[in-house]
């Protein structure tokens, strides 16, 4: 085997480091490729993502569609099992919902083996060739228009074009090295000798799948080198039972990616990674042990009705993928228990203490998904904040103040949620947005500040109820009727923001304004009706003075939930 390599002339060498020179520089143009046309269909397609993420919710069927559907959008799997990792992690998936979409997301990566086997199989250049100009197109597109929707499609036809360019350099470069041949007769000698053809040993099985799970775990993409396996099968440097255990290598290596992003996240995030690792080592073991055996007569089964060996890899990839899912679909509940038992339970944290992790970074490879979960925080927010009002003024009103402990807990919460989701937003201010996610980035920065502001004038009620209580004043019944008319109001307009802020309900838009409208009058009523039982000195002086700065401070919160519920006009058509 050595001595057919050493028997090379220096030209030949050099034309076997130009060779492989072009194929990484065709690596290169692939993963950019990719990443491009994934990146730019994600931010596209990031209405649709949501509505298939809430899909996945229902059953494990759906569940399994949904992460065969994202994964083709995206064009790896790799970045969905990252995604997935991030939704169990903030808890917008359980664990067993995640494993079906996992499992999905297997399915759906074979795409990319279609797309490659197009670009290698028949008339290459000719595809090659039509797609290239496709790039052209995308990139005149991205130079000529104005309009952000238009750009997008051109870079996403930017990064289908560099998928073939970059796959026809891989091809083109292996079989300019072997019209040499000399090259070509020693790189036959050299798998002759270690049992090429459609008998595979079985110390080379194990060393094809330990190769195609490195090189994939170093990547950090099977895609690239299901593609690589395809370009040299395609070139006669590897058979068709040598690229199946590579296949099922990259299945395996794909997950290191996961497993780095589970780093220092949630218990159940870590066991998703886990499950990934388990679902592709169990499918892999499942099919490597009979393929060890049957795998010559399986490349014999293809070849029989698929003349191209890159279909034939395309086929196998897919079909072992959907065998997989198959075998292990009943599974989910035991392959969860397993990840369990290998990733136990943390202690419990102390009483008191919480997490503010809820806007997990990994949610940033999925910027839409990233926009709705801030909605949701900002909501959850939003409800600490209403509540802490409502405590500071049942403590006014009843004079008893042993709420102030608890009220300053969940202000300082409040106060920690603005901080965390302002500086989540300045992170996902810096991906690829949509036009319609940047006004909404945008947009919660103020209502953040909007929540944050109506903590702080909760507190000045707080510290209202202190002095009354330390004072021993008390208000009129009368007076006492008229905050509770204007609270009426305020919990009512709270109510109807949450519809318009969360739902997106722009039917609850006039209830706003309406209820916002009847706390200004209200206010404009308790100022006139100080003044006059102050005129008729039936109002104690230090109980008047909180009572008019209790109702400019309920008013102004009321304008804050108004400004909450008019930032939905920047976004919304």
């Amino acid at each position: 085997m050595a001595s057919s390599l050493l028997a090379l002339g220096t030209s030949e060498i050099l034309t076997i480091l130009n060779s492989m020179l072009l194929l990484f520089g065709g690596v290169a143009a692939f993963i950019i490729g990719m990443n491009m046309m994934g990146g730019n269909l994600e931010t596209a397609a990031g209405k649709s993502m949501r509505r298939l993420m809430a899909k996945a919710t229902k059953n494990r069927f759906l569940g399994v569609g949904t992460g065969a559907a994202v994964t083709a959008i995206v064009t790896s799997s790799s970045a969905t099992t990252v995604m997935i990792v991030g939704f169990v992690n903030v808890g917008l998936m359980t664990l067993t919902q995640a494993v079906s979409v996992i499992m999905g997301a297997n399915i759906g990566t074979t795409v990319t083996a279609f797309i490659t086997a197009i670009s290698t199989a028949g008339a290459e250049f000719e595809i090659t060739a039509l797609f290239a100009f496709v790039a052209f197109v995308g990139v005149l597109m991205s130079m000529l228009c104005k309009k952000d929707k238009i750009k997008r499609i051109g870079a996403i036809f930017q990064g289908l074009g560099l998928i073939f360019i970059g796959m026809n350099v891989m091809s083109s470069s292996m079989g300019t090295m072997l019209t040499d041949e000399g090259i070509k007769g020693s790189v036959e000698n050299v798998f002759i000798s270690i049992g090429y053809g459609k008998d595979v040993l079985t110390w080379e099985i194990i060393v094809l799948f330990l190769l195609g799970a490195a090189l994939t775990g170093l990547m950090q993409s099977s895609a690239a080198i299901t593609a690589i396996a395809i370009s040299l099968a395609s070139s006669g440097l590897i058979s068709l039972p040598m690229a199946m255990f590579i296949i099922l290598g990259t299945n395996v290596g794909t997950c290191v990616t996961a497993l780095f992003s589970s780093l220092g996240a949630s218990v159940n995030a870590r066991r998703t990674a886990i499950v990934h690792l388990l679902f592709n080592v169990i499918g892999s073991i499942i099919f490597i042990i009979p393929l060890a055996f049957t795998s010559g007569y399986v490349a014999d089964f293809l070849n029989s009705f698929i003349p191209a060996i890159s279909w034939q890899i395309a086929i196998f990839h897919m079909v072992f993928n959907l065998l997989t899912t198959a075998l292990l679909l009943p599974f989910i509940n035991w392959l969860v228990k397993l990840a369990c038992l290998i990733v136990p339970d943390k202690k419990s944290k102390p009483e008191g203490e919480e997490e503010h992790g809820v806007l997990d970074k990994r949610l940033l490879k999925t910027p839409a998904i990233a926009v709705g979960q801030v909605r949701k925080e900002l909501l959850h927010m939003g409800k600490l904040a209403f509540e802490n009002y409502k405590r500071s003024l049942d403590m006014l009103l009843n004079g008893k103040t042993d709420a102030v402990e608890e009220f300053a807990a969940v202000e300082k919460n409040i106060n920690d949620y603005n901080s965390f989701i302002s500086s989540f937003l300045v992170k996902l201010s810096l991906e690829d947005l949509a036009e319609s996610d940047e006004k909404k980035v945008s947009s919660f920065y103020h209502v953040a500040s909007d929540v944050e502001r109506i903590g702080d004038y909760a507190e000045n009620i707080v510290e209202y109820a202190v002095k009354m209580a330390e004072d021993k004043a008390q208000f009129s019944e009368a007076a006492k009727a008229e905050i509770l008319e204007m609270d009426e109001h305020v919990t009512a307009l709270y109510q109807s923001v949450e519809k318009v802020f969360g739902e997106l309900d722009t039917r609850y838009l006039p209830n706003v304004e309406r209820e916002e409208s009847a706390t200004d009058e209200c206010c404009v009523k308790m100022q006139q009706a100080h003044l006059k039982r102050a005129t008729e000195e039936s109002c104690n002086p230090e109980a008047g003075a909180i009572y008019l700065q209790l109702a400019i401070n309920m008013e102004r919160i009321a304008d804050h939930m108004n400004n909450i519920a008019n930032s939905t006009k920047t976004y919304h058509s």
